[in-house]
C-alpha cells in the first residue's frame, strides 16, 4: 500500500498536468478537423474539376502519409521557410489537418448515402443547393456519421501522444520523463495507460450511444 501511495503521490501530478495538456490539444484540434474536413468535404465533391482535385491531393495525401512524418515536417520543416511555430502550435495544425482529411472522406460518404431525390425534391420546392445542403442534407449525414466521427475523435486524443517528440508536455511526454529519471518504466506507463483509457471512455461511451440509435432506426425504417 506505501509503495502505491508513493506512485501516486510521486507520478500522478506530472501525469495529471500533461491530461490536462492532453485533452486541451485533443479538443482544439478536433475541432478545427470537424471544420477544415466539412470544407474538404464539399470541395471534393464539387463539379469544379480543379478544386476535386485540389482536395482529393489533400485528402490523399494525408491519409497516405504517417501523422509522425507530417508533424516532422511542420515542427521542423517549415522553419526552412521562415514559418516559426511552437510545439504546441504544431501539434495543433498536424492532429487537425490530418484528422480533417479523414473527416472528409466520413462527410463525404454521408453526403453520398442520402438519395438525391431529396435534392431535387429541395430544388422542386425553390430553394438553393446551399440550402437544401445545410438544412436538408447535412443534417442527415452528420447524424449518420456520428458514430464515425467519434470514433474518429478518440484517435485524435491517442494520436495526440506522437507529439510528445517534439516536446509537447501532455500525458505521454511527462510519462517519458519520469520514467527516465526514476527508472520505473513499468509504473510510469501503467499510469500512462489507465489515464489514456480513463480519458477515451466518455467517448467510447458516445460512440455506442449513437451507434445504438442507428441500429434502432434502422430496424425501425425496416419495419415499415
Amino acid at each position: 500500500m506505501e509503495i502505491f501511495k508513493d506512485y501516486i503521490q510521486n507520478f500522478l501530478p506530472s501525469l495529471l498536468a500533461g491530461a490536462g495538456i492532453t485533452i486541451q490539444l485533443t479538443i482544439i484540434a478536433f475541432t478545427i478537423a470537424l471544420f477544415v474536413g466539412l470544407l474538404a468535404a464539399f470541395g471534393r465533391l464539387s463539379s469544379n474539376k480543379i478544386m476535386s482535385n485540389f482536395f482529393g491531393f489533400y485528402i490523399s495525401a494525408l491519409r497516405g502519409t504517417p501523422f509522425f512524418v507530417q508533424l516532422m515536417f511542420i515542427y521542423f520543416g517549415l522553419p526552412d521557410i521562415g514559418i516559426e511555430l511552437t510545439a504546441f502550435q504544431a501539434a495543433i495544425i498536424g492532429l487537425a489537418l490530418n484528422k480533417s482529411a479523414y473527416l472528409a472522406e466520413i462527410y463525404r460518404a454521408g453526403i453520398q448515402a442520402i438519395p438525391k431525390g431529396q435534392i431535387e425534391a429541395g430544388k422542386a420546392i425553390g430553394m438553393k443547393y446551399s440550402g437544401i445542403m445545410r438544412r436538408i442534407i447535412l443534417p442527415q449525414a452528420i447524424k449518420n456519421e456520428l458514430p464515425s466521427i467519434g470514433n474518429m475523435a478518440i484517435l485524435c486524443l491517442k494520436n495526440s501522444s506522437i507529439a510528445a517528440v517534439i516536446t509537447v508536455g501532455e500525458i505521454m511526454y511527462q510519462g517519458q520523463i519520469l520514467a527516465s529519471t526514476t527508472f520505473r518504466h513499468l509504473e510510469v506507463f501503467t499510469i500512462v495507460a489507465v489515464i489514456y483509457w480513463i480519458l477515451h471512455y466518455p467517448l467510447k461511451l458516445a460512440v455506442d450511444y449513437f451507434e445504438g440509435k442507428g441500429n434502432k432506426s434502422s430496424v425501425k425504417d425496416a419495419t415499415y
